[in-house]
């Protein structure tokens, strides 16, 4: 698409980053996440294990005379730096391997994504969809707390604790990098795909799913049913306005835009208001 198409053409489709294999698009959706879901476990425990070696040499050097039991009952748990230095290890380190490996940007795709970024209307999109994610997030809980639904989200306690300690490495974290790795797997990678195969209603449903279990575990808070659900919704609603906005703009760079620009607002809100 030229820089002068209008705003009511139709959204393009992504060039071939790779030959097409004769692999359904689907089978190869749950193959690039199966790959992303090892990997991230996969550097999610090298991360604990270096972490646990580290603390482990560093209490024995403080105490000498200790136990080995003593030391290693003394390790603990990472603290919120670390837990958000193994997130960005882990989450980014399996969305760049996914990338590279599966689905590289070839020179086409490089370039219509810079023709898409000089159109003021993919600005104006993305300030729209943010601004709806923003209003569409808050009216779900306003209308889960009427019904006495108040779930919390999981990252809560650790978010507040880095804000405390170490607020400019958690801004660049959450408006900047963590961002940039979800929208490459999610939407770049895992909707990309089956955007490109021509089945982009069935990649936001996917890859929507995927991101609201991610930022939200089944089984790991002790949030209800319905307190999970609520977030599994506004996590999904995002994830499918972020596929959506790729999608219309031609530019992966606006979906990343929207997500940095409904982080800020969200840690605006935790710093000065409280607000989860």
């Amino acid at each position: 698409m030229s820089a002068s198409a209008p705003v009511s053409a139709p959204p393009p489709v992504p060039p071939a980053t790779v030959t097409p294999r004769a692999s359904s698009p689907l089978a190869g959706f749950f193959i690039d996440l199966g790959i992303a879901t090892v990997a991230l476990f996969g550097l999610s425990v090298v991360c604990g294990a270096i972490w646990g070696l580290y603390r482990s040499l560093q209490i024995s050097a403080a105490n000498a005379q200790g136990a080995a039991a003593g030391t290693i009952a003394s390790v603990g748990q990472p603290g919120a730096l670390g837990q958000i230095l193994m997130a960005l290890i882990a989450t980014g380190g399996a969305a760049l391997l996914v990338y590279f490996w599966r689905r590289p940007a070839n020179a086409a795709e490089r370039q219509h994504s810079r023709q898409a970024l000089q159109r003021p209307s993919t600005w104006g999109w993305t300030l729209l969809v943010a601004l709806l994610i923003v209003l569409g997030s808050n009216g779900i809980a306003f209308l889960a707390k009427q019904m006495g639904i108040e779930p919390v989200p999981t990252n809560l306690e650790l978010m507040q604790n880095a804000i405390a300690r170490f607020p400019v490495f958690l801004v660049l974290f959450a408006i900047v990098l963590a961002p940039a790795y979800e929208e490459l797997l999610f939407r770049r990678v895992l909707f990309g795909r089956l955007w490109q195969a021509g089945r982009p209603w069935l990649g936001i449903v996917l890859s929507s799913l995927a991101f609201a279990l991610v930022h939200e575990v089944p089984g790991v808070s002790k949030n209800s049913l319905l307190g999970t659900a609520q977030l599994w919704l506004v996590y999904g609603g995002m994830g499918a306005a972020f596929c959506w906005l790729y999608r219309r703009t031609g530019t992966l760079w606006a979906a990343i835009a929207a997500h940095a620009l409904n982080n800020a607002v969200a840690l605006a809100a935790l710093v000065f208001f409280g607000a989860t």
